[in-house]
């Protein structure tokens, strides 16, 4: 039987701006990304100010990653360059392939109380840097939730949890990606596959991430687990919502600037030349 795994790091979420003008909070990023691997980037978007959001992320360009965005509470609208138009909203999860290039625009619409917004951003093996690109949306009602009478509720937006598989099928480095909510005290323990890169992040609450550390963690941090099997988290006493995710790392070299990630530096050399030049688009049209 595999050690229990235990948190190897835990850091707080940063405030930063980004897009036209967008407040919100980095869980990670360049800094922390060669520990999360195949993860690059986690945004978490959360203000009852529109003002805070509303300017968005306009037209821009990604090669060489996948993009996984979720929505807790609010109306985000998107268009891309391979023909793509909708929203999504309460509950609901955009992913996106950006492969060989794809140029897209998501705006965040006025919310009633409280917007909140995730996105993750996950890298791809140089064998698939120029694959297609895609896109798809999932509605909250495809996404399985089982609950329990213990007062444990997981949502499976990719990855298998209790038998049932999330919707999330495609994506390239087959990620486990699951919200967790726990009541008071509950207990939640879950099974990763060896070798594989374990974090969770916490939305709301505060709990202990291991039997055998009992530092508490507070909303919007990030905790990072070493090696194991099993991972144990404990809900202290207002409750405890949080991120479960993992995936298998690719242990690649990894060039990246901007929204354009690749091996070497000379790729990424190309890439924002071919931006400049009309031609990163290889697969549709620019909007």
């Amino acid at each position: 039987m595999s050690k229990a795994r235990e948190p190897v790091a835990i850091f707080s979420s940063v405030p930063t701006m980004e897009g036209a003008g967008v407040r919100l909070k980095r869980a990670f990023g360049h800094a922390h990304a060669p520990e999360l691997d195949p993860f690059l980037l986690l945004d978490d978007i959360h203000s009852e100010n529109p003002e805070d959001y509303i300017a968005g992320f306009p037209w821009h360009p990604h090669r060489g990653i996948e993009t996984v965005t979720y929505v807790l509470h609010g109306d985000v609208q998107h268009g891309d360059s391979i023909g793509n138009r909708g929203a999504i909203g309460d509950g609901d999860v955009q992913w996106m392939t950006a492969g060989s290039g794809i140029v897209h625009q998501e705006m965040p619409r006025p919310t009633r109380g409280d917007m909140r917004g995730l996105q993750l951003w996950i890298n791809l093996p140089a064998s698939r840097k120029m694959m297609d690109p895609r896109y798809r949306d999932i509605r909250s009602d495809m996404i399985p939730v089982i609950e329990s009478e213990e007062g444990v509720t997981v949502k499976i937006i990719a990855g298998h949890y209790g038998g049932k598989s999330g919707p999330m099928k495609d994506l390239v480095q087959n990620p486990n990606y699951l919200d967790v909510d726990l009541g008071p005290g509950r207990r939640f323990v879950h099974t990763f596959e060896p070798g594989h890169t374990v974090f969770a992040y916490t939305l709301r609450g505060r709990g202990t991430f291991s039997p055998g550390n009992r530092e508490v963690v507070h909303e919007e941090n990030v905790v990072l687990y070493g090696p194991g099997g099993a991972a144990e988290i404990t809900a202290g006493d207002l409750g405890l919502r949080f991120l479960l995710i993992s995936g298998q790392p690719i242990g690649e070299p990894v060039a990246w600037r901007g929204p354009i990630v690749m091996n070497t530096e000379e790729e990424l050399t190309e890439a924002f030349r071919e931006y400049r030049d009309g031609t990163f688009i290889k697969v549709g049209k620019h909007p």
